[in-house]
């Protein structure tokens, strides 16, 4: 269960650039079904603007687009119960994106550290680069969201949504909610297939729906060390425990770090216990994805569904938001 106590209005948004892989479902869905059960509103949108940033095939981010909504279905996100939309579906946001444009300081945004990793490697980095971060403020502002999931890593992210909401309120009156950060006390960082932090950038995850021969070629490639059959070896420093002890229970990771440690444990033997336990954890799951993949209409009606929800919020903000301003409400 999560610690949030009564009830929140949460918001969060994937990029559709990838398939969804472990470190999504152990880092953040599982969250997400948890919101849901606990009955918060809860909005999660998949950010087709933002992935425009790094994905400049059409058809694939389509495709990307469509498959995660089915994706996000088939592990639990009810529809019935929160709003699955596709950013673009809500116009709002982006005009939304422009009123806050005009309030947001030159020197925040050259601050924000996607923008500067990217200078600081020679990359080129264009204007939707530059101004995500008030996009991303838009997006989270438009559901009047009070608390937003994320990791460590991303927490600057809504300390400039934070930021950008007070620069408004403060020249136009109390608009905006200031939303919170939920960071858990323990959330899963799952580490990818090369030893690094388990992301569709670094190309090294392991794949939710992948078929099951790619997933075992992924499980089986995960980077391990050069110790021998008989070496002992420190779970606490390998990926593969790391990976393994997500599907275990308490007495379970015992047990396998026991083993690591005692020595006579290979590491294919570990590669086989990740697989089988993988496909146990997500057979159902992944025949539930089976059966969405020949419903589209089901997932057109999941997300028209989804954008009304949002838009019924997110209209009358808009609304305040232009009489804040001095803007028509025609």
């Amino acid at each position: 269960m999560t610690n949030l106590g009564k009830k929140q209005t949460i918001l969060s948004g994937i990029q559709p650039s990838g398939n969804l892989h472990l470190g999504n479902y152990f880092g953040a869905v599982q969250q997400f079904v948890q919101f849901i059960g606990e009955g918060h509103d809860c909005y999660y949108f998949l950010a087709n603007y933002h992935a425009l940033t790094s994905v400049r095939d059409s058809k694939r981010l389509y495709d990307l687009t469509r498959g995660t909504a089915a994706d996000y279905v088939a592990l639990g996100l009810d529809p019935e119960r929160c709003a699955i939309y596709v950013q673009s579906d809500l116009p709002e946001v982006c005009e939304l994106q422009w009123l806050l444009t005009t309030v947001t300081p030159m020197g925040l945004l050259e601050r924000c550290h996607a923008y500067k990793d990217k200078l600081q490697k020679g990359l080129s980095a264009d204007h939707g680069l530059f101004a995500y971060p008030v996009l991303m403020a838009a997006d989270i502002l438009i559901v009047r969201a009070n608390r937003v999931p994320v990791g460590q890593d991303q927490k600057q992210h809504l300390e400039v949504t934070r930021d950008i909401a007070e620069y408004f309120n403060n020249a136009y009156g109390e608009v905006f909610t200031l939303p919170e950060a939920y960071i858990p006390d323990q959330v899963a960082v799952v580490p990818g297939r090369d030893g690094q932090k388990m992301s569709k950038s670094y190309n090294n995850t392991i794949e939710l729906f992948a078929p099951e021969e790619e997933v075992r070629k992924q499980i089986f490639s995960i980077v391990t060390d050069s110790a021998s059959l008989k070496e002992p070896k420190d779970p606490d420093k390998s990926a593969l425990y790391a990976i393994l002890k997500l599907f275990c229970t308490n007495e379970e990771r015992e047990y396998w770090a026991d083993r690591f440690r005692s020595g006579g444990l290979g590491y294919r033997e570990v590669k086989q216990a990740i697989f089988d336990l993988y496909m146990r954890k997500f057979e159902s799951l992944r025949k539930r994805r089976e059966e969405l993949e020949k419903q589209p209409e089901y997932i057109d009606e999941v997300l028209k569904n989804g954008v009304e929800k949002a838009r019924a919020v997110a209209l009358p903000l808009i609304r305040e938001t232009r009489a804040a301003m001095g803007i028509p409400n025609h």
